[in-house]
C-alpha cells in the first residue's frame, strides 16, 4: 500500500484541533457578546417597558381559549407535506447521475407521498365544514 494512503487512513487527536478551536472560540464569541450586551446595554425598566407588545393593538381577552383542532391539524399537514417537496431538489440536480435506478426511487417516493395524500383526503382532515 502507498505511504500516502497509510496518511489518509490514520485518524488522531491532531486531526481535530481545529474544531476544538472553533468551538472554543465560538463559545467564547457568544459569552462575551452576552455578557457584554449586559454589562453596556441600557438598561430601564418601567410600566410602559414590562407591558406585553401586541403589535402596537391593546390586548382584548385572554390569549388561553379554546381554538378548533383543524388549525393545527392543517399546519402540521402543510409541514410534512411542504418538507417531503424539499427531497425532490436532490433528486431534480442529479437526475442524469441517477439514472433509472433514482427514477424508480423517486418513483416510490411519489407513490408514499401520494399514498399519504389519498389517505388524509379520505379521513376527512381537509374538509373545513364540520
Amino acid at each position: 500500500m502507498p505511504f500516502f494512503l497509510l496518511q489518509i487512513a490514520v485518524n488522531n487527536a491532531e486531526n481535530y484541533l481545529p474544531i476544538v478551536l472553533q468551538i472554543i472560540f465560538t463559545l467564547g464569541l457568544v459569552a462575551t457578546i452576552i455578557i457584554g450586551s449586559d454589562a453596556l446595554g441600557p438598561k430601564r425598566k418601567g410600566t410602559d417597558k414590562l407591558k406585553n407588545f401586541e403589535s402596537g393593538i391593546e390586548i382584548q381577552g385572554n390569549a388561553r381559549q379554546p381554538m378548533a383542532i383543524k388549525y393545527f391539524l392543517v399546519a402540521i399537514l402543510f409541514v410534512l407535506f411542504d418538507v417531503e417537496v424539499i427531497f425532490f431538489y436532490p433528486y431534480a440536480v442529479n437526475f442524469r447521475e441517477l439514472g433509472w435506478e433514482g427514477f424508480a426511487a423517486v418513483l416510490l417516493f411519489v407513490g408514499s407521498f401520494l399514498a399519504g395524500f389519498i389517505y388524509i383526503f379520505k379521513k376527512g382532515a381537509l374538509k373545513w365544514e364540520e
